[in-house]
């Protein structure tokens, strides 16, 4: 059985076509809308077309409606896709036929058209290769919300997703890291409808910042700790050998560096015990 999760806040105008659309497509499939705290006809358009809505009380991130219609969702299967109208609901066969060849997540990846502007485009490509570059596997898209995963691979690591907008990015990294096969899928994107979106410039630009060392951390925290320890050890190293020939001394400051890159190597080492011990508590890493 087939499970279409669709987080939803203030996108009664999109649903309006898109509910009709899926129910034509997809008419035996379970179809949830989990409302986050939609102050809109959001929860009537669901009535008016016969699909399971849930309710949030208030706002709390597309992560945690991610979440939620994750634990609710009856299929073996859950399709994943944006409640605004940027995703093709006939598209969705395309992503599950590839689950049939043994994979066990198949994402959407949006071509240069499904980005909302140049610098969300530009902070994209960032992330694709960063996380690239860490898996050791070409990611086309990591933050598509337009995905298709086995439901009981994708309901092991809901303890790790945030309650933000970053579920694509983790969801991702962790089946990387537990050996499960990912899969993508070229998509057009349409221009979304109603709402403007929820991104905020400034305040989720320093999120998407941080996502950047959230990614390495989760896949393999010592590609990160490694090569900063080894900056500051040769920072010292560097430093040591200049006060050494102009005042044939061991400063302070070389000591200060050296210790830093003992301590981050440390830290970094702890991390990859305790991202072991996290995935393989799930049977993964």
């Amino acid at each position: 059985m087939l499970s279409i999760v669709l987080p939803a806040k203030n996108e009664a105008a999109a649903l309006t076509r898109l509910l009709p659309a899926l129910r034509k497509s997809h008419p035996d499939a379970e179809i949830i809308v989990v409302d986050d705290g939609s102050t809109d006809d959001t929860a009537e358009i669901c009535r008016q077309n016969d699909v399971k809505s849930l309710r949030q009380p208030y706002s709390m991130g597309n992560g945690a409606a991610i979440k939620r219609g994750a634990r609710a969702a009856t299929g073996d299967t859950i399709v994943f896709m944006d409640a605004d109208g940027q995703h093709d609901p006939s598209l969705i066969d395309q992503l599950t036929r590839r689950l049939d060849e043994g994979f066990d997540m198949v994402v959407g990846a949006r071509d240069g058209s499904g980005q909302a502007n140049f610098h969300r485009g530009l902070a994209n490509s960032l992330y694709n290769w960063l996380a690239s570059r860490m898996t050791g596997h070409a990611i086309l898209d990591l933050t598509s919300g337009f995905r298709a995963v086995r439901a009981d691979k994708f309901r092991e690591f809901l303890h790790l997703l945030p309650n933000g907008f970053s579920y694509p990015t983790t969801s991702t990294m962790a089946f990387f890291r537990s050996a499960y096969p990912v899969a993508y899928v070229p998509i057009p994107v349409a221009k979304r409808v109603g709402t403007n979106s929820h991104i905020r410039p400034l305040k989720d630009g320093i999120r998407f910042l941080l996502i950047i060392f959230k990614i390495a951390t989760l896949y393999s925290p010592l590609k990160l700790f490694v090569p900063t320890s080894m900056v500051f050890f040769l920072l010292g190293l560097s430093y040591y050998a200049y006060t050494f020939f102009t005042e044939h001394r061991f400063t302070n400051m070389s000591m200060l560096l050296f210790s830093a890159a003992v301590i981050i190597f440390l830290i970094g080492l702890i991390s990859e015990q305790i991202t072991a011990l996290v995935y393989g508590r799930n049977g993964g890493a």
